[in-house]
This record gives C-alpha cells, structure tokens and sequence, in this order.
C-alpha cells in the first residue's frame, strides 16, 4: 500500500440491546498522512486535522474544549485544543505523519505545534499561511486629469 493511500475498515457500531433495528457497520478511514491546519487569532485558536485531500478527519478549538472569554486566546487553550484533535486523529484514523499549515497571528500558534509534536505524531513541514496585506485595490473616486 502507497503512503499516500486511504484504507478503509469496517467496524461495528455499538449495537443497543433495545432497538430492534437492523446492526449498521460503521466505516472508518485508515489515514496514515494527513495535514494539519492552525487558525490563530487574537480570540480563538482552531485545529483542523484532514487527509491530503482535505477530507476533514477531526477538529477542535479553545472554546470545544471549555475555554471562554479572554481564556480562549492563549496559549495553553491552543495547546489542549491541538492535543485534544490530534488524540482523536491518531485513535481513530492511526494518523502516524502530518504537514502543518499555521494561519493567524494568535499566541497559538507555537502552542499548537508543539503539542503536535509532543502527541507523537511526526511532523513533515511546517508552512505558515497567513495572508499579507498589499495595499489593496485602488482607491473608489474620479480619475485626475
């Protein structure tokens, strides 16, 4: 198998003694590559893990995981947020290396990354994708003669 490949196992959903309905089998994608995306900013930080393709895996943010007010845009919440997605990533989906794209300009942003690499999980690349300003378009108004 390719690294760049998706697997995918069936698994039993958890069958509910009660319910006289027919047992589904629940399908879970084997990603061994993926790429994590860290949006920053002053008031939040968000983690997205997906496969290359950009198939949404897991995700989670400083206010998923209790954090309100000011306490979502520091650096712990940014770290327990990365911990708590990248754990989930790596149980259910056997997520082993990730690409990181860091987006905003929040006090996550290292946070996040170690906790990525503290979560076991081999780090490829490190991209930082956030956008910078360039002027802009020109101004509305007459043209001068």
């Amino acid at each position: 198998m390719a690294e760049d490949e998706i697997k995918t196992v069936a698994t039993e959903a958890p069958s509910n003694e009660t319910s006289k309905s027919k047992k589904s089998k629940k399908m879970r994608r084997i990603v061994n590559n993926g790429a994590v995306h860290i949006q920053a900013t002053f008031n939040n930080t968000i983690v997205t893990v997906s496969d290359k393709q950009g198939g949404v895996l897991t995700q989670s943010s400083a206010g998923a995981n209790g954090f309100r007010g000011s306490k979502k845009g520091t650096a712990f919440a940014a770290g327990v947020a990365a911990e708590k997605a990248l754990e989930l990533a790596k149980k259910n989906h056997a997520l082993k290396s990730v690409d990181v794209y860091v987006g905003g300009i929040g006090l996550g942003r290292d946070a996040a990354i170690r906790a990525v690499s503290s979560a076991g999980i081999k780090i490829d690349s490190i991209v930082d994708v956030t956008p910078i300003a360039h002027g802009g378009v020109r101004p509305k108004g007459e043209r001068k003669p």
